[in-house]
Order: C-alpha cells, then sequence, then structure tokens
C-alpha cells in the first residue's frame, strides 16, 4: 500500500510542532550540563514512545470494530483540534500571547543555571530526567495522532513515517543552527493542524455514526474551509477586544513611570 499523503501531512506538520517544543528544552539541557545526558533522555523517550505507538496501535487495528474505533477517534480529534484552534485564535486576536520558543529557551536556560547546574563531562541524572519528560510529554501528544490517524485510516505506516520525518527535520535543522527554531511558524503551524484535526475527527467521527459524507474522501476539503472560515470569523470578532487589551496595557503606567509623589 502507498503513502497516505493526507494522514502523513497531518503527522508530519503536527510532530514538528512537538518535536520543536521538545528540542528547546534538549538544547537548553545540552549547553547547561552535556550533550550525553541531554541525547541519553532523548533517546530513553524515544525508545518508549515506539513501544507505546506499536503496542496501542497494532491493539487497536486489530481488536477494536472500526466503527466503533471511528466515532471514538473522531470525537478525540475533534477535541484536540479545538484545543489547539482555540489558542491560536486567541495568539492572532491579540488575546493571548505569541509562543516565543527563544523566550522559552531563556528562561529555562535561566531556571537550571539558578539550580546551579552547570556542564560537566559524566552523564547527569537531572538533566537526563529533564530531556527525556520534555521528550516524553511532547512525544504522548504525538504518538496519540500517529494512533489515532494511523488506526483509524488504516495507515499507520503513513502516519509513522509523517512524524519520523517531522523528527529529522526538526533535529537536523536545529543540530545545524544550534539555536532555538524561533523562526519556526509554530502558531502557523497549530492553526494549520488545529484545522486538520478538527477536519479529520468530524469526518472520521460521521462515519463512526453511520454518516454518508458526499463524495467520501471529497468532503475533507469542504470541511476544513467550514472550519477555516469559522475560525476567520472568530479571529475577526474577538481582534477589537484583543485590540482593547493592548492599548489599556500600554495606556497603564508602570511603577517607573509614575510621579515619585504618587509611589507608595
Amino acid at each position: 500500500m502507498g503513502l497516505h499523503w493526507a494522514v502523513f501531512t497531518a503527522a508530519f506538520l503536527a510532530s514538528a510542532v512537538e518535536f520543536v517544543e521538545a528540542f528547546t528544552i534538549v538544547l537548553v539541557v545540552g549547553v547547561t550540563i552535556n550533550w550525553r545526558s541531554a541525547l541519553a533522555g532523548l533517546g530513553a523517550a524515544a525508545v518508549a514512545l515506539a513501544v507505546l505507538v506499536g503496542i496501542f496501535g497494532t491493539a487497536l487495528v486489530r481488536f477494536v470494530p472500526l466503527g466503533m474505533l471511528r466515532f471514538a477517534v473522531g470525537f478525540l480529534l475533534v477535541l484536540f483540534g479545538l484545543k489547539w484552534l482555540k489558542k491560536a485564535i486567541l495568539r492572532y486576536a491579540g488575546l493571548k500571547a505569541l509562543h516565543d520558543e527563544e523566550a522559552i529557551y531563556e528562561e529555562q536556560l535561566a531556571e537550571m543555571r539558578a539550580r546551579g547546574e552547570h556542564p560537566q563531562a559524566r552523564i547527569d541524572p537531572f538533566g537526563v530526567a529533564t530531556a527525556f519528560k520534555s521528550v516524553l510529554l511532547e512525544g504522548l501528544e504525538v504518538a496519540f495522532i500517529v494512533i489515532t490517524f494511523g488506526a483509524t485510516d488504516k495507515s499507520i505506516g503513513s502516519a509513522v513515517v509523517g512524524a519520523a520525518a517531522a523528527f529529522v527535520l526538526v533535529v537536523g535543522v536545529g543540530a545545524l543552527v544550534h539555536a532555538p527554531l524561533w523562526r519556526v511558524p509554530e502558531n502557523g503551524l497549530k492553526f494549520v493542524v488545529g484545522i486538520m484535526l478538527t477536519t479529520f475527527g468530524t469526518f472520521w467521527g460521521g462515519e463512526g455514526v453511520g454518516v454518508t459524507w458526499w463524495r467520501e474522501d471529497a468532503s475533507l476539503p469542504l470541511l476544513a474551509i467550514f472550519y477555516l472560515a469559522v475560525a476567520g470569523a472568530l479571529i475577526f470578532w474577538l481582534r477589537p477586544y484583543g485590540q482593547r487589551e493592548a492599548f489599556a496595557g500600554s495606556a497603564s503606567p508602570s511603577a517607573s513611570q509614575l510621579p515619585r509623589e504618587a509611589l507608595p
């Protein structure tokens, strides 16, 4: 069976977002302590995630009826996609701060240095645990996407290849630049992935309850356009509130701007 490009693309984009976030923490561990600890934690988490995908992905395909699986997975994907869409909409409307990997990197670096962490030759348990936890937590979302997409559409190979391609790309680019991947349009990716997850979730959930979609897979682009239009309308509606909050924040004087007699 050939590569299922829709599943591959969705898994690739969603995984890329999560791997960028995990890479930031691994980079902090590598710079602050040493790369042996960072890579040890990354490798252990990768093995754990591969085992989870192998066990649960295979079990879902073999033992759960396809109709029930599509309904359950569709429902979860809609919830998952709406969570990402909500964040993206609030950020584009100005009601939530944009995700900044460079700022996160500096914050994590300062925290680890405040703990007294410093470069050393031996493998450090704290560094391994930090890298492992970060990669595992972000990777669990990747595993969820790989398992659900692969099991529901019987294309787990395409989902795994998409996630693996994202991992290789993020790690490869990160190794070349040796810096946080703050130039990656992460908020835009989250918006696109939120649309895709919600679209697939609606499609599969509908199939699970017996909905016969018009021209079957040809309905997917129409669903995506519908959710894109709704998200765009919400951004347009909420943007004045974001601008009002930004104006109120900039208009209120800071303590350093107040007259001396007004300070407590």
